[in-house]
């Protein structure tokens, strides 16, 4: 097996187990991360051995954090973001390889799973919150945009549940994520290890059937009808609008979006309605590919990243600095063609 302690790699009784080993990171993903990830895959999907594969993050804060925000940071700044085009290259393959593995992969989405968490574990077959899950597709906070294969999942979501969580970035539980098609089955997050070891000792079946508990009931699917209605509107200007006139929790998700970096709220809204007429995850990768790079060359990523996590002021300077100055113009840009386009 390939040597990376930041992934832990096991063979137990016929299922290979994945541990994603940066518990001081919350796991964040690097590159390195994702080219130990896809062989082994790969290696294990080929033997008749192996029956199952679990991924599972170390420590007790969460899955996966996302990608290493940093890093990109740097490249930006040192290699105008060529590192960091490579790394998504490999991570968009790695999602897609996920998305169509031919034994049951089961990802194990306790804790804080965000962004590239998402990515290795939504795409799965099996896929499991806990009462512990905080997810979310937060990138609209740092000028990003919802990417590793998460658009074709939003835009699947019930109703304009999608584009609520696309847009406003804002975290949900494990009851949400399965109402909003990020996962399948609820666990206590105390049964975690005996679930792992009912796999390997009974078969992924068996381990859901003494394991799997009825979620309670999902917040998010509960404000279907103000959500549908507000963001059914042509624009993000108008959605944001219609939030301010309903009041209530919608008003306050009007806040979160009118905080978010306003480029990447009106990208995110077209990427998911985008994705709507995309068949499959390679074909949204690709888009979204894509629009990731162009988010390397704006300016409210590189700021948004800043602001966040190296001069944490949490006060960026977007631009355009609003929802109105955001242009067509600027929004068609993220979806013009990558200088090497994505291929599987």
């Amino acid at each position: 097996m390939v040597e990376n302690e930041d992934v832990l790699v096991n063979v137990s009784g016929g299922v290979g187990l994945i541990t994603l080993n940066r518990p001081k990171a919350i796991n964040s993903l690097t590159h390195s991360m994702v080219n130990t990830i896809a062989p082994v895959l790969a290696e294990w999907e080929a033997d008749a051995g192996i029956r199952a594969v679990v991924v599972d993050g170390a420590g007790e804060r969460g899955l996966c954090a996302g990608g290493d925000i940093v890093a990109i940071y740097h490249s930006i700044h040192a290699d105008g973001g060529s590192a960091t085009r490579d790394f998504w290259y490999d991570e968009y393959r790695l999602n897609a390889q996920i998305g169509r593995y031919r034994k049951p992969y089961v990802a194990v989405m306790d804790g804080i799973v965000m962004g590239g968490g998402v990515g290795v574990a939504a795409h799965g077959s099996v896929r499991v919150v806990t009462d512990t899950t905080k997810m979310a597709m937060p990138e609209v906070g740092i000028g990003f945009i919802p990417d590793v294969g998460g658009t074709l999942i939003l835009s699947r979501a019930p109703g304009n549940l999608g584009l609520h969580a696309a847009m406003t970035g804002q975290t949900f539980d494990g009851a949400d994520a399965i109402a909003l098609g990020f996962a399948d089955h609820y666990i206590p997050h105390d049964k975690r290890e005996e679930f792992k070891a009912a796999i390997v000792a009974d078969g992924v079946d068996a381990a859901l059937a003494a394991h799997a508990v009825e979620p309670p009931p999902s917040n998010l699917l509960a404000q279907r009808e103000w959500i549908d209605e507000c963001y059914a509107k042509p624009t993000a200007v108008d959605i944001v609008a219609a939030l301010r006139t309903h009041g209530g929790p919608a008003a306050e998700a009007a806040d979160l979006i009118e905080g978010r970096s306003p480029v990447a709220v009106c990208v995110a809204l077209e990427s998911v309605r985008r994705a709507t007429k995309l068949d499959t995850l390679e074909d949204v990768l690709r888009q979204e590919y894509r629009v990731s790079c162009a988010a390397l060359r704006s300016h409210d990523f590189p700021e948004g990243i800043r602001a966040q996590v190296i001069d944490k002021d949490r006060n960026p300077k977007w631009s355009p600095a609003s929802l109105a100055a955001v242009t067509p113009a600027d929004v068609e840009a993220y979806f013009a063609p990558a200088d090497r386009e994505l291929e599987f």
